[in-house]
Protein backbone atom coordinates (compact mmCIF):
# COMPACT_ATOMS: atom_id res chain seq x y z
CA UNK A 1 0.00 0.00 0.00
CA UNK A 2 1.49 3.68 -1.22
CA UNK A 3 1.45 6.13 1.44
CA UNK A 4 2.74 8.82 -1.05
CA UNK A 5 1.79 10.76 -4.65
CA UNK A 6 5.55 10.33 -5.61
CA UNK A 7 6.03 12.60 -8.46
CA UNK A 8 7.68 11.33 -11.12
CA UNK A 9 10.30 13.48 -13.09
CA UNK A 10 11.05 12.87 -16.16
CA UNK A 11 14.14 10.33 -17.11
CA UNK A 12 17.69 12.41 -16.97
CA UNK A 13 18.80 14.79 -19.70
CA UNK A 14 22.14 15.25 -18.75
CA UNK A 15 20.98 19.36 -19.11
CA UNK A 16 23.46 20.48 -16.89
CA UNK A 17 26.89 19.76 -16.36
CA UNK A 18 28.99 20.34 -13.07
CA UNK A 19 30.96 22.93 -14.51
CA UNK A 20 28.78 24.59 -16.17
CA UNK A 21 28.10 28.34 -15.32
CA UNK A 22 24.50 28.59 -13.54
CA UNK A 23 22.45 31.89 -12.81
CA UNK A 24 19.27 31.96 -11.15
CA UNK A 25 16.56 34.39 -10.70
CA UNK A 26 13.27 34.50 -8.57
CA UNK A 27 11.60 33.81 -5.61
CA UNK A 28 13.67 31.82 -2.54
CA UNK A 29 13.46 28.99 -3.98
CA UNK A 30 16.01 30.31 -6.47
CA UNK A 31 18.14 30.68 -3.42
CA UNK A 32 17.41 27.41 -2.22
CA UNK A 33 18.65 25.52 -4.83
CA UNK A 34 21.82 28.22 -5.10
CA UNK A 35 23.24 27.53 -2.05
CA UNK A 36 23.21 23.86 -2.50
CA UNK A 37 24.66 24.70 -6.06
CA UNK A 38 27.34 26.93 -3.92
CA UNK A 39 27.69 24.12 -1.80
CA UNK A 40 28.09 22.04 -4.59
CA UNK A 41 31.28 24.35 -5.73
CA UNK A 42 29.09 25.04 -8.70
CA UNK A 43 29.91 28.35 -10.57
CA UNK A 44 26.77 30.30 -9.89
CA UNK A 45 25.34 33.57 -9.60
CA UNK A 46 22.21 33.56 -7.72
CA UNK A 47 19.48 36.85 -7.58
CA UNK A 48 21.87 39.61 -8.42
CA UNK A 49 18.72 41.91 -7.18
CA UNK A 50 17.87 39.97 -4.60
CA UNK A 51 14.73 37.70 -4.26
CA UNK A 52 12.03 38.79 -6.87
CA UNK A 53 8.42 37.03 -6.99
CA UNK A 54 6.46 38.14 -9.63
CA UNK A 55 7.41 37.31 -13.36
CA UNK A 56 7.16 40.83 -14.83
CA UNK A 57 10.16 41.89 -12.32
CA UNK A 58 11.76 38.84 -13.64
CA UNK A 59 11.85 39.69 -17.15
CA UNK A 60 12.23 43.39 -16.29
CA UNK A 61 15.66 41.91 -14.35
CA UNK A 62 17.01 39.93 -17.47
CA UNK A 63 16.55 42.49 -19.78
CA UNK A 64 18.40 44.67 -17.20
CA UNK A 65 21.53 42.29 -17.16
CA UNK A 66 21.27 41.64 -21.03
CA UNK A 67 21.66 45.37 -21.47
CA UNK A 68 24.01 46.06 -18.38
CA UNK A 69 21.67 49.19 -17.93
CA UNK A 70 23.36 51.06 -14.08
CA UNK A 71 20.90 52.36 -12.46
CA UNK A 72 21.30 56.24 -12.35
CA UNK A 73 21.06 58.46 -8.82
CA UNK A 74 17.20 59.37 -10.50
CA UNK A 75 16.18 56.34 -10.21
CA UNK A 76 17.10 55.92 -6.08
CA UNK A 77 14.49 57.32 -3.50
CA UNK A 78 15.08 58.07 0.42
CA UNK A 79 13.22 55.83 3.00
CA UNK A 80 13.51 55.46 6.53
CA UNK A 81 17.43 56.46 6.27
CA UNK A 82 18.48 54.48 3.75
CA UNK A 83 18.14 54.74 -0.56
CA UNK A 84 16.60 52.30 -2.54
CA UNK A 85 15.43 51.23 -5.57
CA UNK A 86 11.98 49.49 -6.92
CA UNK A 87 13.98 46.99 -9.31
CA UNK A 88 16.52 45.83 -6.04
CA UNK A 89 15.55 43.76 -2.78
CA UNK A 90 16.72 46.02 0.73
CA UNK A 91 19.44 43.96 1.05
CA UNK A 92 21.55 46.53 -1.37
CA UNK A 93 20.11 49.54 0.65
CA UNK A 94 22.38 51.95 2.09
CA UNK A 95 22.36 55.06 4.14
CA UNK A 96 24.51 56.60 1.78
CA UNK A 97 23.23 57.19 -2.25
CA UNK A 98 26.77 56.55 -3.74
CA UNK A 99 27.44 53.91 -1.96
CA UNK A 100 24.16 52.42 -2.71
CA UNK A 101 24.61 53.25 -6.55
CA UNK A 102 27.81 51.70 -6.71
CA UNK A 103 26.58 48.61 -5.06
CA UNK A 104 23.53 47.79 -7.69
CA UNK A 105 25.96 48.73 -10.38
CA UNK A 106 28.58 46.35 -9.54
CA UNK A 107 26.02 43.75 -8.89
CA UNK A 108 25.00 44.48 -12.41
CA UNK A 109 27.99 44.20 -14.30
CA UNK A 110 28.98 41.12 -12.78
CA UNK A 111 25.73 39.36 -13.58
CA UNK A 112 25.50 40.71 -17.18
CA UNK A 113 29.61 38.94 -17.60
CA UNK A 114 28.22 35.90 -15.70
CA UNK A 115 24.99 35.57 -17.58
CA UNK A 116 26.81 35.85 -20.79
CA UNK A 117 28.82 32.56 -20.41
CA UNK A 118 25.72 30.50 -18.75
CA UNK A 119 24.65 27.62 -19.96
CA UNK A 120 21.85 27.21 -17.82
CA UNK A 121 19.06 29.64 -16.37
CA UNK A 122 16.66 28.52 -13.83
CA UNK A 123 13.75 30.80 -13.53
CA UNK A 124 11.66 30.57 -10.16
CA UNK A 125 8.22 32.56 -10.46
CA UNK A 126 6.61 32.96 -6.85
CA UNK A 127 3.68 34.78 -7.47
CA UNK A 128 1.42 36.25 -10.36
CA UNK A 129 0.21 39.32 -7.74
CA UNK A 130 1.99 42.41 -8.92
CA UNK A 131 2.51 46.03 -7.44
CA UNK A 132 2.34 48.93 -9.97
CA UNK A 133 3.34 52.17 -9.06
CA UNK A 134 0.59 54.77 -9.68
CA UNK A 135 2.93 57.64 -10.72
CA UNK A 136 4.54 56.15 -13.79
CA UNK A 137 2.38 52.86 -14.09
CA UNK A 138 5.50 50.24 -13.58
CA UNK A 139 5.95 47.46 -11.49
CA UNK A 140 8.30 47.05 -8.90
CA UNK A 141 9.88 44.09 -7.48
CA UNK A 142 10.00 45.21 -4.44
CA UNK A 143 7.84 48.31 -1.95
CA UNK A 144 10.32 48.45 0.40
CA UNK A 145 7.50 49.32 3.01
CA UNK A 146 6.14 52.32 1.09
CA UNK A 147 2.73 53.62 1.59
CA UNK A 148 -0.13 50.75 0.04
CA UNK A 149 -1.84 53.74 -1.70
CA UNK A 150 1.05 54.49 -4.09
CA UNK A 151 0.69 51.06 -6.02
CA UNK A 152 -2.04 49.58 -7.64
CA UNK A 153 -2.01 45.42 -6.50
CA UNK A 154 -3.77 43.53 -9.14
CA UNK A 155 -3.29 39.65 -10.59
CA UNK A 156 -1.20 39.42 -13.83
CA UNK A 157 -3.27 37.97 -16.52
CA UNK A 158 -2.08 34.43 -18.26
CA UNK A 159 -1.56 36.47 -22.11
CA UNK A 160 0.24 38.97 -20.20
CA UNK A 161 2.93 36.56 -18.47
CA UNK A 162 3.07 34.82 -21.13
CA UNK A 163 3.90 37.30 -24.17
CA UNK A 164 5.96 39.14 -20.77
CA UNK A 165 8.30 36.02 -20.14
CA UNK A 166 8.66 35.07 -24.14
CA UNK A 167 9.58 38.77 -25.56
CA UNK A 168 12.39 38.28 -22.62
CA UNK A 169 13.21 34.85 -23.56
CA UNK A 170 13.96 35.99 -27.22
CA UNK A 171 16.03 38.77 -25.93
CA UNK A 172 18.08 36.63 -23.71
CA UNK A 173 18.62 34.16 -26.95
CA UNK A 174 19.75 36.84 -29.08
CA UNK A 175 22.48 37.85 -26.42
CA UNK A 176 23.62 34.08 -24.93
CA UNK A 177 22.10 31.90 -27.75
CA UNK A 178 23.55 28.70 -25.55
CA UNK A 179 21.62 28.88 -22.59
CA UNK A 180 19.29 26.85 -21.66
CA UNK A 181 16.31 27.91 -19.56
CA UNK A 182 14.22 26.27 -16.56
CA UNK A 183 11.48 27.24 -15.09
CA UNK A 184 9.96 26.42 -11.41
CA UNK A 185 7.20 27.25 -9.72
CA UNK A 186 8.02 27.83 -6.44
CA UNK A 187 6.38 25.81 -3.92
CA UNK A 188 6.08 28.73 -0.95
CA UNK A 189 2.67 30.26 -0.92
CA UNK A 190 1.96 33.52 -0.06
CA UNK A 191 -0.32 33.59 2.62
CA UNK A 192 -0.78 37.57 3.00
CA UNK A 193 -2.58 37.71 -0.40
CA UNK A 194 -4.99 34.70 1.15
CA UNK A 195 -4.82 31.42 0.16
CA UNK A 196 -7.67 31.65 -2.03
CA UNK A 197 -5.76 34.24 -3.85
CA UNK A 198 -2.75 32.24 -3.53
CA UNK A 199 -3.66 29.17 -5.51
CA UNK A 200 -5.55 31.37 -8.17
CA UNK A 201 -2.01 32.79 -8.66
CA UNK A 202 -0.40 29.87 -8.71
CA UNK A 203 -2.45 28.57 -11.40
CA UNK A 204 -1.58 31.27 -13.34
CA UNK A 205 1.81 30.80 -13.22
CA UNK A 206 1.36 27.69 -14.44
CA UNK A 207 -0.77 27.80 -17.37
CA UNK A 208 1.82 31.01 -17.94
CA UNK A 209 4.84 28.73 -18.05
CA UNK A 210 3.01 25.73 -19.96
CA UNK A 211 2.28 28.43 -22.93
CA UNK A 212 5.95 30.07 -22.83
CA UNK A 213 7.20 26.44 -23.40
CA UNK A 214 5.12 25.87 -26.19
CA UNK A 215 6.09 28.73 -27.70
CA UNK A 216 9.24 28.65 -26.92
CA UNK A 217 10.36 24.77 -27.61
CA UNK A 218 8.45 24.89 -30.89
CA UNK A 219 11.30 25.88 -32.87
CA UNK A 220 14.05 24.28 -30.47
CA UNK A 221 13.66 22.45 -27.26
CA UNK A 222 15.74 24.47 -25.13
CA UNK A 223 13.26 25.54 -22.39
CA UNK A 224 12.01 22.96 -19.45
CA UNK A 225 9.68 22.99 -15.94
CA UNK A 226 11.26 21.36 -13.16
CA UNK A 227 8.04 20.76 -10.76
CA UNK A 228 8.80 22.11 -7.72
CA UNK A 229 5.78 23.18 -6.84
CA UNK A 230 4.44 19.66 -7.33
CA UNK A 231 6.80 18.18 -5.29
CA UNK A 232 6.08 19.88 -2.23
CA UNK A 233 2.38 20.19 -2.47
CA UNK A 234 1.72 16.64 -3.43
CA UNK A 235 4.79 14.50 -2.59
CA UNK A 236 5.50 16.08 0.46
CA UNK A 237 2.38 17.11 2.11
CA UNK A 238 3.00 17.07 5.28
CA UNK A 239 4.01 20.21 7.84
CA UNK A 240 6.65 18.14 9.02
CA UNK A 241 8.62 18.81 5.56
CA UNK A 242 8.21 22.47 6.37
CA UNK A 243 10.01 25.61 8.93
CA UNK A 244 7.56 26.49 12.08
CA UNK A 245 5.74 29.08 10.07
CA UNK A 246 4.44 26.14 8.14
CA UNK A 247 5.42 28.24 4.62
CA UNK A 248 8.52 27.83 3.85
CA UNK A 249 10.12 24.36 3.09
CA UNK A 250 11.87 22.51 5.48
CA UNK A 251 15.75 22.14 5.42
CA UNK A 252 14.98 18.16 4.61
CA UNK A 253 12.21 19.64 1.74
CA UNK A 254 14.94 21.51 0.29
CA UNK A 255 17.62 18.81 0.37
CA UNK A 256 14.92 15.96 -1.51
CA UNK A 257 13.92 18.60 -4.19
CA UNK A 258 17.61 19.14 -5.16
CA UNK A 259 18.31 15.41 -4.78
CA UNK A 260 15.33 15.44 -7.16
CA UNK A 261 16.53 18.34 -9.88
CA UNK A 262 20.37 16.59 -9.98
CA UNK A 263 18.62 13.15 -10.82
CA UNK A 264 16.44 15.54 -13.68
CA UNK A 265 19.09 17.53 -14.40
CA UNK A 266 22.58 16.43 -14.16
CA UNK A 267 24.59 13.89 -15.78
CA UNK A 268 26.17 10.95 -13.80
CA UNK A 269 29.46 12.08 -14.11
CA UNK A 270 28.22 16.15 -12.33
CA UNK A 271 26.70 13.86 -10.41
CA UNK A 272 29.34 12.30 -9.11
CA UNK A 273 30.93 15.24 -8.92
CA UNK A 274 28.23 17.29 -6.72
CA UNK A 275 28.66 14.85 -3.81
CA UNK A 276 32.93 14.62 -3.83
CA UNK A 277 32.83 18.54 -4.14
CA UNK A 278 29.85 18.51 -1.09
CA UNK A 279 31.82 16.26 0.83
CA UNK A 280 34.75 18.19 0.81
CA UNK A 281 32.96 21.83 1.38
CA UNK A 282 31.95 20.82 4.84
CA UNK A 283 35.14 20.32 5.39
CA UNK A 284 35.96 23.43 4.63
CA UNK A 285 33.46 24.68 6.92
CA UNK A 286 34.63 22.56 9.91
CA UNK A 287 36.80 24.52 12.48
CA UNK A 288 39.29 21.79 14.42
CA UNK A 289 38.71 22.06 17.93
CA UNK A 290 42.01 21.55 18.98
CA UNK A 291 44.09 24.21 21.36
CA UNK A 292 47.09 22.63 19.58
CA UNK A 293 48.39 24.55 16.72
CA UNK A 294 50.33 21.98 15.08
CA UNK A 295 47.10 19.73 15.40
CA UNK A 296 45.11 22.74 13.40
CA UNK A 297 47.86 23.59 11.05
CA UNK A 298 48.06 19.46 10.39
CA UNK A 299 44.14 19.93 9.71
CA UNK A 300 44.94 22.93 7.57
CA UNK A 301 47.28 21.28 5.48
CA UNK A 302 45.63 18.11 4.87
CA UNK A 303 42.50 20.33 3.68
CA UNK A 304 44.93 21.79 0.83
CA UNK A 305 46.21 18.51 -0.07
CA UNK A 306 42.46 17.23 -0.57
CA UNK A 307 41.78 20.67 -2.63
CA UNK A 308 44.74 20.27 -4.52
CA UNK A 309 43.58 16.77 -5.67
CA UNK A 310 39.89 17.67 -6.40
CA UNK A 311 41.38 20.59 -8.49
CA UNK A 312 43.39 17.99 -10.67
CA UNK A 313 40.52 16.09 -10.98
CA UNK A 314 37.70 18.48 -11.60
CA UNK A 315 40.50 21.60 -13.44
CA UNK A 316 37.92 24.04 -13.81
CA UNK A 317 37.71 24.06 -9.86
CA UNK A 318 40.69 26.14 -9.77
CA UNK A 319 39.10 29.60 -9.94
CA UNK A 320 36.71 28.79 -7.17
CA UNK A 321 39.35 26.97 -4.62
CA UNK A 322 42.53 29.13 -5.81
CA UNK A 323 42.42 31.16 -2.34
CA UNK A 324 41.48 28.24 -0.25
CA UNK A 325 44.80 26.45 -1.29
CA UNK A 326 47.48 29.63 -0.53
Amino acid sequence: MEFRTTIKTAENRGLIHHSDAVMLLGSCFSDNIGAKMRGAMMRVDVNPFGTIYNPMSIAASMERLISAEPVAGIDLFEQNGVWNSYAFHSRFSLPDKQATLGRMNRRIAEAHRHLAEAQVLVVTLGTAMVYRRLDNGRVVSNCHKVQQYQFLREMATVPDITTTLTDALERLWRFNPAVRVIFTVSPIRHIADGLEVNSLSKATLRVAVNNVLARANARQPRVDYFPAYEIVMDDLRDYRFYTPDMVHPSDVAVEYIWQQFQATYLDDRSAQAVARCERVNKRLQHRPMSASPEQVERFNADTRHVLRNLIKEYPYLDEILRDKIQ
